[in-house]
């Protein structure tokens, strides 16, 4: 079989003359085939000249005419141009073309226009075709470098999703952004469309379709308060918030991870950006999630992808509740068997009470200290899952935790950002009120509530005193402008002096 390939210039006579007769050659010869490639003409030149020296060949009109050797492989046998052509088109098959100049001149023109109008068209398909956009704050985490494969392996959004990923973060970091950029790129991800680094904080969040905030505050409690932490977190949210509300896209979903306060910048981000839909803000629990369920299955003996239904409450990196009782065991070796979707209670399973309050629940327990410890890997894998559910459902009838803003539900105080349990289904998340919750767990909620609602008093102080500073400065700046007054006025840390 013989396969020829046509190369020329869009608006080239000769190639439209070899195009004609290679065309009635296909149509009337059994076991010919032919394959052209047009280019445009201000892009022909770069074009011959890269594909001649890919090949070794030495050509330098249009058009350019080659045999593939279909039975050897290996690179082509070049023809020539369009001469060459007619030559071996006539000694092989004893055909030749009578096409006049005129005919040749008009058939290149309307190559030339369908040329232009199938690129327009390409690149009117590319356009709709627009990768996700997603930023990673704070991205020179360990988490980032483990959680960039799992967002680019197409196993979180789907294997037809390309993604953009943008890693902000500050400039004293920029050679480690730069580093992940590089490590991404050599692994040649197909859905990773781009990914690129930024450490100027006002292009932030441009045109994103999801935010991982992974900003964490370095806790010391024998050197600073919990106001000073709670005031650096809501100085960061602060910055973020308008940020996301002018920059980002107005479905722009808002994850919030790390080892600190992940409770705290979820609603801080919500309180500084009002038009940030609060459905669309959420904290991630599923590290404690992954963890309780890894301790009990050890507890147990068993695979912890058995262990289902585990509830993390309250405050995610503060004060939680690893709520048992509607964890179920899959898989469970015990007396009793059954198919492999027959759930047993785990708390009809695991006997030792003991081991329960003063090892697994304890605040002191290895299950705390394995999360506050972990490298990224744990923390990595729980933002993939949670945004494969939020964008594809989680698996049907099971429970996961998430913190998200409370209305209410649960006798929880409203407008407080509390994990509790809830399914993902139609790209949308709901809280499981279908749960019945006992006194002693309703108790536990109630302190854990507490926490929140202190943390949340003392942000919003510091949001008030701070609106009290700015309003002061500027009354103070107005009065020194209209030379009112001559006295010394201290705010916060800063002494501002008028002078009439």
């Amino acid at each position: 079989m013989a396969k020829l390939v046509l190369a020329g210039k869009a608006n080239c006579p000769y190639y439209a003359k070899a195009e004609l007769l290679a065309d009635y050659l296909q149509a009337n010869l059994p076991d010919f085939s032919v394959h052209k490639i047009t280019q445009h003409p201000d892009e022909w030149e770069q074009w011959l000249h890269d594909t001649c020296e890919t090949n070794g060949w030495q050509h330098r009109q249009s058009p350019m005419i080659w045999r593939e050797l279909l039975d050897r492989g290996g690179k082509g046998l070049l023809l020539g141009g369009v001469n060459d052509f007619l030559e071996y088109v006539e000694h092989y098959y004893g055909i030749t073309s009578t096409m006049l100049s005129e005919e040749m001149l008009e058939i290149a023109e309307e190559n030339l226009q369908t040329h232009v109008e199938i690129e327009k068209e390409d690149e009117e398909i590319r356009s709709l075709i627009e990768p996700l956009q997603i930023w990673i704050t704070s991205a020179s985490a360990p988490i980032c470098s483990q959680l960039i494969p799992l967002l680019a392996d197409g196993e979180v959004f789907g294997m037809t999703t390309e993604i953009s990923i943008h890693l902000l973060d500050l400039d004293q970091f920029k050679e480690v952004l730069c580093g992940i950029v590089m490590d991404a790129e050599d692994m040649a991800f197909p859905l990773l469309r781009s990914i690129s680094e930024h450490t100027e904080i006002d292009e932030a969040f441009n045109q994103a379709d999801i935010i991982i905030v992974l900003d964490d505050v370095l806790l010391n409690c024998e050197v600073q308060s919990l106001e000073n932490y709670t005031r650096e977190v809501g100085e960061i949210c602060r910055v973020y918030a308008p940020l996301i509300e002018k920059n980002a896209k107005s479905e722009v979903r808002v994850i919030s991870s790390g080892k600190t306060f992940v409770n705290l910048k979820a609603m801080m981000i919500m309180t500084y950006g009002p038009s940030i839909k609060p459905e669309n803000v959420i904290a991630i629990a599923t590290p404690w999630e992954s963890a309780a369920k890894a301790m009990l299955a050890r507890k147990l003996n068993m695979n912890a992808a058995g262990v289902k239904d585990v509830i993390v409450w309250g405050n995610i990196t503060g004060c939680n509740y690893i709520d048992l009782s509607h964890a179920k065991l899959y898989g469970y070796d015990c007396a009793v068997w059954g198919p492999a979707n027959f759930p047993r209670p785990l708390l009809n399973m695991l006997y030792d009470s003991e081991w329960i309050h003063s090892e697994f629940l304890s605040a002191k327990s290895s299950l705390s200290s394995r999360v506050c410890h972990c490298v990224g890997m744990l923390p990595a894998h729980a933002v993939a899952t949670v945004l494969r559910y939020w964008y594809h459902g989680s698996p049907p009838g099971e429970i996961v935790s998430v913190g998200i803003i409370s209305k209410g539900q649960f006798c929880l105080p409203e407008g407080i950002v509390f994990s509790m349990p809830v399914r993902f289904q139609n790209g949308n998340w709901e809280i499981m009120t279908e749960l019945e919750i006992n006194e002693t767990t309703q108790e536990v909620l109630g302190h854990l509530a507490h926490e929140l609602i202190q943390e949340k008093l003392i942000a919003l102080k510091e949001i008030k005193e701070m609106h009290s500073y700015a309003d002061d400065k500027i009354t103070c700046e107005k009065k020194v402008q209209e030379g009112i007054c001559c006295e010394q006025h201290s705010f916060k840390s800063k002494t501002f002096r008028t002078v009439s």
